[in-house]
């Protein structure tokens, strides 16, 4: 069975910094391309960063380029998304999810971890 648990989210101030985490089991997590999204209260969900089962390279909306990094450790069968110079427009609850086709719909999905960046 293909579980993926995020962690990592929290309530912070405006500029702080959080670390989300993803960890995959059930399946051969160095095969698949990671990606991160989000949805913010009624709003639908948003794509935020993928990379490839190799490492490289990541893309990035634009909204969290040169504040966000998306790193993957397939020894630990993880992700991390490292959100620096958080905003209020980061709150939203973060899904981590896998597809083993780069160019198809992603396959499992997390049950998401909240953030919500303060004023």
């Amino acid at each position: 069975q293909v579980q993926l648990m995020e962690s990592g989210g929290g309530v912070v101030r405006t500029g702080a910094s959080l670390t989300l985490s993803c960890v995959a089991s059930g399946l051969s997590f160095s095969t698949y391309t990671m990606g991160w999204f989000r949805q913010a209260p009624g709003k639908e969900r948003e794509f935020v960063a993928s990379v490839t089962w190799s490492g490289e390279p990541t893309y990035y909306i634009d909204s969290v380029k040169g504040r966000f990094t998306l790193s993957r450790d397939n020894a630990k069968n993880a992700a991390y998304l490292q959100m620096n110079t958080l905003e209020p427009e980061d709150t939203a609850i973060y899904y981590c999810a896998l597809k083993k086709d780069p160019w198809a719909p992603y396959d499992y999905w997390g049950h998401g971890t909240p953030v919500t960046v303060s004023p």
